[in-house]
């Protein structure tokens, strides 16, 4: 199993961090965990097609986690010219209404599917690629999951926890996958101390969270819960006794040099784990101990 970070990047535009995107690789099934303004740039840069893509998860739909999902499922569904099984979606409720509303037959792109099914020159384009007539429309297989929902594919579990971000006008969750060689926890974008992310996280291989900005500047306690700083991203890693901390959804005014290293020093006072400055492109290969029981 390996985890690549697309987009380690927030909704400000950056030409060096991508916005939220991540990337599971597990035996023949290679996952999307969020998809945000430019991380599609990035799989191909991680040197996957949308084509090689199986399963997208949703932490929640702020634009900055699914802008460039349009761009994946367009691309896999007309390189695929129906030689690749339908897509497998998983988000919080809405998932479903999001994606019928983009790719229904009454959707935003309805008239661009509609010319690249009928017109004949799209026809040639889609018989070279392999496709047999009639082209179908895209099928994708949508399920809305909430926290404590599981998910299973062939030998990994997903499972969902709650986090602390913009509900009640977005249900936002954390995720969690479990195989035989080990787990990764995403907080999504979760701030304080959220129990649900605590209890999704334990003991987990590797906990990627949302680290935005620097501790104690936060201009009221509501953004605190909505937004992760380091102090309370350590102390989710120390209580949920998360193995390796990944940090992620960084802030301008905490990725400079000499704040990047304080802010690790700080953290390290209260998490004693190894602690990874995620940077857009990172591979980080799951090695952990066999699970006890996967059912």
């Amino acid at each position: 199993m390996k985890l690549t970070l697309l987009g380690t990047g927030t909704p400000t535009p950056s030409l060096k961090r991508a916005s939220s995107g991540y990337l599971v690789e597990i035996d023949a099934d290679v996952m999307v965990w969020d998809h945000g303004p430019g991380s599609h740039h990035r799989l191909l840069e991680a040197g996957k097609r949308a084509t090689d893509v199986t399963h997208v998860f949703f932490s929640h739909l702020h634009y900055d986690h699914c802008a460039d999902f349009v761009r994946l499922f367009l691309s896999r569904w007309d390189m695929g010219a129906d030689r690749i099984p339908e897509l497998e979606i998983h988000g919080p409720p809405g998932t479903r209404s999001f994606v019928e509303r983009l790719f229904g037959e009454q959707g935003a792109f309805a008239p661009d599917l509609t010319a690249r099914i009928r017109h004949q020159g799209s026809i040639d384009i889609f018989e070279a690629r392999g496709g047999k007539l009639p082209r179908r429309w895209p099928q994708p297989k949508v399920t809305e999951v909430r926290p404590g929902d599981v998910v299973k594919g062939a030998g990994w579990e997903v499972r969902f926890g709650a986090a602390s971000h913009v509900q009640p006008y977005l249900d936002c969750h954390g995720m969690r996958i479990d195989a035989a060689v080990g787990s990764i926890c995403y907080s999504g974008d979760s701030g304080g101390v959220a129990p649900g992310i605590v209890e999704l996280a334990r003991g987990a291989d590797v906990l990627v969270h949302m680290n935005h900005y620097m501790s104690g500047t936060e201009p009221t306690e509501i953004y605190r819960l909505v937004c992760g700083n380091p102090i309370d991203t350590a102390h989710v890693a120390r209580q949920a006794q998360a193995k390796l901390l990944v940090l992620t959804h960084m802030l301008e005014q905490i990725d400079q040099p000499g704040v990047r290293e304080d802010i690790l020093k700080q953290m390290a006072r209260i998490y004693d784990g190894p602690i990874i400055w995620g940077e857009d492109l990172m591979q980080i290969p799951i090695a952990g101990p066999k699970l006890a029981r996967m059912e």
